[in-house]
């Protein structure tokens, strides 16, 4: 297997070299086992659809929907079954991997079987942005939940002590540019006076630094690495509980609200039309990037290839129509218009009077937040122990604590690496970061299966479904273009205007994510037409690179920029380091 090749790949005989000895004798469930990298093998089929769930339902429920269905109005209930569709497609894909490869790393484990060490490491490199930010953006969200509800009470934190060092600072400097303009304080926005007002009043530390930081925020994000720290069977209980309390929560707001729905606000369905909705694709995106941390754990599970794909399949199925039910029964209660706001549950709720339910929500909200970190801190330290049992990473990262048989320095390092950033930065704006990496794993997912099983030919435990696109990928793709020709005329004469450079290259570099999609569409649709591709990863593949040109093509940038920073750490590290490569994998010479 040794090769100077970036594409280097791992067969299944390599990525299986060393199965846990449960697996290896028996593929069925084994109570508390233990495998030879020193995971312990807790999780049920029950545990790993509660993680999904757990992971899911969280800020997009109870925040991010709120904008989504503002902007789109009732009609982004379909954007979440479409979002759900392409999560789908995915997720089979997923499946297919896991009872093929039943090993801890997720997307960058398949990626490495199907395409090579270098999208291996890009994937994870990729992951590991992906769980880092998202964790950081709930981290925060938390505070601001956990913080309102102190108020609730009566109970007052200092606000230098609840606010992000970055967001103070930049309202302290905001609302000063502001006044030495000679205008008058009214103009600025209530969050930068009370940026201005916190770093006026915060204590000063080691000399004349300010004491200003989300404390909350760490605090949570310390705690539950702790959780995570201590082992496996620990973090499942408290994630099933916490899913047990939030759905419940959710059934309630379901049934309650579902008295106070007037029919007349679901008209218009789609007030901003199809641009409306699909300006809601990272939000709702952004609710279901979760999923696919269960297949971390594969290494956890008592019985990975059984087990792994009907967990992804249930969550998913689970979690969509509580989104698209959620999102109706909003819209319904008040009108779409109202919904902009950062506790859309809360505020329906008190809209109609009752102020006991959104209580009962807004403790909930801090209650699913709590699941939706722990999940993902549970996620992250299993892609670091992987890379590193690799090579792509120094060997500290897959130290496995010898009694919580957890990987405790990745473990303690992904704490860091949330912890600290939400303590002091401002991450508001990270969203679409988080979902365009995510559907850049789906996307790679997807193509791996076309990879390894182009034809469904796979004897996978679970594989998935085999209908020959060869006629079928041109077929529907030709279909889908005279739909848009017709009904978003406007839309393609604007994109045509604009990739015709007749308003410079400003105007056409913003077009540059549609036309790699359409490229990639034609290339797809030639290669499905020769090779007779299995449809539903095809399909997979273009749904996840349509919502990805969504993204714009700033988080386009963005992401580029942070693929860069990995390169550079593989060039420099990585590449000379993995198993895979010929120094690493020649024998040891030991003298006579």
């Amino acid at each position: 297997m040794a090769s100077n090749s970036l594409f280097r790949r791992k067969d299944l005989a390599t990525l299986l070299h060393n199965p846990p000895a449960d697996t290896a004798a028996h593929p069925g469930d084994v109570q508390g086992a233990v495998s030879e990298g020193g995971l312990a093998r807790h999780l049920t089929v029950r545990d790993l659809t509660a993680l999904g769930i757990a992971a899911v339902i969280g800020a997009g429920i109870f925040s991010t929907i709120g904008n989504a269905s503002h902007d789109g109005g009732p009609a982004v209930s379909l954007l979440f079954v479409f979002t759900a569709i392409a999560c789908a497609f995915s997720a089979l894909c997923y499946a297919q991997f896991a009872a093929t490869i039943p090993v801890s790393g997720s997307a960058y484990t398949y990626a490495y079987a199907s395409f090579g060490e270098l999208a291996a490491w890009i994937i994870g490199w990729a992951l590991i942005m992906e769980y880092a930010v998202g964790n950081i953006v709930v981290a925060i969200s938390w505070s601001d939940y956990f913080t309102g509800l102190l108020e609730g009470i009566g109970v007052h934190l200092p606000t230098y002590l609840t606010m992000g060092t970055q967001s103070a600072y930049q309202g302290f400097h905001e609302v000063l540019a502001l006044m030495q303009s000679g205008k008058p304080l009214a103009d600025a926005s209530p969050t930068q006076l009370e940026a201005y007002k916190t770093w006026n009043t915060a204590p000063t530390i080691f000399g004349d630094a300010k004491l200003v930081c989300d404390l909350p925020a760490f605090v949570i994000t310390v705690l539950v690495t702790a959780l995570v720290y201590i082992g496996i069977k620990e973090s499942k209980t408290a994630s099933n509980l916490l899913v047990l309390l939030k759905m419940a929560v959710v059934l309630v707001v379901i049934i309650v609200g579902a008295f106070y729905v007037k029919t007349a606000n679901w008209s218009p369905f789609a007030p901003n039309g199809v641009g409306g909705v699909l300006k809601g694709v990272s939000a709702v995106f952004f609710a279901y990037i979760g999923f696919d941390a269960i297949s971390t754990t594969a290494e956890e599970c008592k019985n990975p290839q059984r087990d792994l794909p009907r967990a992804m399949i249930y969550a998913l199925v689970i979690c969509t129509v509580l989104y698209v039910v959620i999102t109706l029964v909003l819209t319904g209660m008040v009108s779409y218009k109202e919904l902009g706001v950062g506790d859309p549950l809360s505020f329906v709720f008190e809209k109609v009077g009752l102020d006991w339910l959104a209580g009962v929500v807004a403790v909930s909200a801090v209650f699913a937040m709590t699941s939706v970190l722990l999940v993902f801190q549970i996620g992250q330290p299993r892609i670091w122990l992987t890379m590193s049992r690799d090579g792509l990473l120094p060997k500290v990262f897959s130290r496995v604590h010898p009694k919580f048989h957890t990987p405790s320095f990745a473990t303690i390092v992904t704490g860091l690496f949330v912890g600290v950033p939400a303590l002091l930065l401002n991450m508001d704006l990270v969203i679409d970061l988080t979902s365009i990496g995510t559907l850049f794993a789906f996307a790679l997912v997807c193509g791996g299966i076309l990879v390894i099983d182009p034809l469904g030919t796979s004897d996978a435990r679970f594989k998935v479904p085999y209908l020959n696109g060869r006629f079928l990928v041109p077929l529907i793709l030709v279909v889908l273009g005279g739909l848009v020709l017709t009904y978003n005329r406007d839309n393609v004469n604007e994109f045509t205007r604009l990739v015709t450079f007749q308003e410079g290259y400003e105007g056409f570099r913003h077009q540059i994510p549609m036309l790699v999609f359409l490229l990639a569409s034609v290339a797809l649709a030639v290669v499905s037409f020769t090779k007779s591709l299995s449809l539903l990863p095809v399909l997979g593949l273009l749904t996840n690179l349509y919502l990805m040109t969504q993204l714009g093509i700033s988080n386009w940038l963005l992401f580029g920029g942070w693929l860069v920073i990995g390169l550079a750490i593989y060039f420099s590290y990585g590449y000379k380091n993995s198993k895979l490569s010929p120094v690493q994998s020649q024998p040891v010479r030991r003298p006579a």
